[in-house]
């Protein structure tokens, strides 16, 4: 029997499947502390900031598929958790977040800390934010929080103003007039196109002589049913970047990422085929699609809202990825000509070799895309890689070659700053016999990876694996706004706006008890690795990097070209380094 209301919330939490719960503690949710005190059923991840929970809580969802829930206190606590919520939306994630509020006698009258949290919420919790004003809504209030979480794979918000936490708890409204009796429970559907679409498509896509894929989060789960596809219709499989571990890079019809972030042979595939299949993806920068009228298109989402905004598409197949593959393999027909394949495989063989080659150009001191390129080979088996927003996301999109087995993730359609720490401590809760990666700008480190530092130190020795590795990329440079500025605002490099306060990551690592490295030269990045995977802590590699080393998209535009002349006749302050690794990496 669940004594108070907040005790209530967290049993009723449990019969949910909930196991976890990530936050910070304030007075504002002083019942649901107590009842954490009293219940050692859910275990308490205790982080430094509140936006370090939510970003957690994200992950927690990407990394297991369940949701995640994540605890703040009233006020301030609740506004912290803004960021990574919204990070949770927009990649379609399943978050509940808990908060609290002032007692309700008080609301309304411009009391301490109070905020209209119904509305702070609105947005990112649209589809369901609601306030307890009563010990007997709490149940209700669980259940729907938690099943349209699942069901529309979003953030839900629920309210606890603080006195209501401690009343007496109601498990079971009165049977009367106005009251709700709500239950536990949510089973997926299986959702499959009807034969008539399945057919259209088919018709589509055998016509096509030259078949693009895009593959994207949605098709996570589907690496068997998407494999057979590509083989029978003889195409190449790109990948969006929350794809990115959709298949294994290892495959010679895989393409890689695709975008400003992406490869040659993605954006050639996408450039001079007649045929496209977009499966779960809102990829959204058209400029890397194929021009409109180019390519008859075929898309498969689960989400009817989000079919054709990208590409004009002549049959959209509402479904689940691997369901509806399945359901359309029947219907398609084995290529006999592989000179599309062909062409497409002798791209990947010749873009990895080129990849490798740019990776060994000399740099000052190191070569960034040196440090993942020496991670990927020697990353363990079933590990779970995280990046950071900015160029960190670049070299991870281009040198990280995934693996069977492996996990990968980051902040793709928010890309926000700062969740590259969160989650990886966040796969290490969730998984903690696997190795867990996560690489990370200077900028971003500063910002909140530092104090995210902290909580990892406070949780490590708990984990049955503790090898958790930070690469932070040590370059003194907001570098993907850096050179944000070269390509697209015809502006030089701005100091004032752009350097970073030079700080000692692997001396600061070894302050908390964990292991520090220092990469001051090429010929140490791949022993760092070596012993960092090695190692019986967690360990942060400082990674000395050349800020000079251009991040050069797949096809390079005319705009782009005359941006970044112009930039540089306008007097960068690195400009000879720049020219000089722009001209390395053009001609490897």
């Amino acid at each position: 029997m669940a004594d108070t209301v907040g005790d209530f919330i967290l049993a009723r939490l449990h019969e949910w499947g909930v196991r976890r719960i990530y936050g910070f503690p304030g007075d504002g949710i002083g019942g649901l502390v107590a009842a954490l005190g009293r219940d050692d059923r859910i275990d308490f991840v205790q982080t430094r900031h509140e936006e370090e929970a939510a970003f957690m809580a994200c992950a927690h969802a990407k990394w297991t598929g369940e949701v995640g829930v994540c605890l703040a206190t009233s006020g301030p606590g609740a506004i912290h958790l803004l960021n990574g919520l919204y990070d949770a939306k927009l990649d379609h994630q399943p978050v509940l977040a808990i908060v609290g509020q002032q007692a309700r006698a008080a609301i309304g009258g411009n009391y301490q800390q109070e905020v209209d949290l119904q509305t702070l919420f609105k947005d990112v919790a649209r589809d369901y934010v609601q306030t307890c004003m009563a010990p007997a809504q709490a149940r209700h209030l669980i259940d729907r929080g938690m099943r349209i979480a699942m069901s529309k794979r979003t953030v839900t918000t629920l309210i606890f103003p603080n006195d209501v936490q401690e009343e007496k708890a109601v498990e079971k409204p009165p049977h009367a007039h106005g009251t709700v009796h709500s239950g536990i429970g949510f089973s997926a559907p299986r959702v499959v196109p009807e034969q008539a679409d399945l057919t259209r498509a088919a018709e589509v896509l055998n016509a096509g002589k030259k078949v693009a894929i895009l593959a994207g989060a949605g098709a996570l789960g589907a690496a068997q049913e998407l494999t057979e596809v590509a083989d029978l219709l003889g195409a190449g499989v790109a990948k969006a970047l929350l794809g990115k571990a959709v298949l294994p890079d290892d495959l010679p019809f895989v393409t890689g990422q695709i975008g400003l972030l992406g490869t040659e042979p993605s954006d050639w595939m996408m450039r001079h085929c007649d045929t496209f299949l977009m499966i779960g993806s809102r990829f959204p920068y058209s400029e890397f699609l194929p021009k409109e009228g180019k390519a008859r298109a075929v898309q498969i989402d689960l989400d009817p809202a989000m079919e054709s905004i990208r590409y004009p598409m002549e049959v959209n197949l509402v479904g689940d990825a691997a369901a509806t593959l399945r359901a359309l393999v029947p219907h398609l027909k084995a290529r006999e000509d592989t000179s599309w394949r062909d062409d497409i495989e002798a791209r990947v063989t010749k873009w990895w070799e080129g990849a490798e080659a740019r990776t060994m150009k000399e740099a000052d001191p190191v070569n960034p895309e040196l440090l993942f390129w020496e991670a990927s080979s020697r990353l363990p088996d079933n590990a779970i890689i995280s990046a950071d927003s900015g160029s960190s996301a670049n070299w991870f999109a281009r040198a990280i070659k995934i693996r069977s087995g492996m996990k990968a993730s980051l902040s793709g359609t928010l890309a926000t700053m700062c969740p590259g720490v969160p989650y990886s401590t966040a796969a290490k809760f969730c998984y903690p016999d696997r190795v867990a990666v996560g690489f990370v700008g200077d900028g971003a480190m500063q910002m909140l990876g530092l104090n995210a530092l902290i909580t990892v130190a406070k949780f490590w020795k708990e984990w049955s694996d503790p090898r958790l590795v930070i690469a932070v990329l040590n370059n003194n440079d907001l570098n993907q706004v850096t050179w944000e500025l070269r390509a697209m605002s015809s502006s030089p490099d701005v100091p004032k706006t752009q350097d970073v306060p030079r700080f000692d990551y692997a001396g600061y690592a070894e302050s908390l008890g964990l292991m520090g490295l220092r990469v001051e030269r090429p010929e140490d990045v791949g022993p760092a690795w070596d012993q960092a995977f090695a190692a019986d802590r967690p360990v942060v590699i400082d990674a000395h990097v050349d800020p000079d080393v251009p991040t050069l998209p797949p096809h390079i535009t005319l705009s782009q070209a005359k941006s970044y002349a112009k930039a540089l006749t306008k007097g960068d302050p690195d400009e000879v380094g720049i020219l000089w690794q722009t001209f390395k990496r053009l001609t490897a």
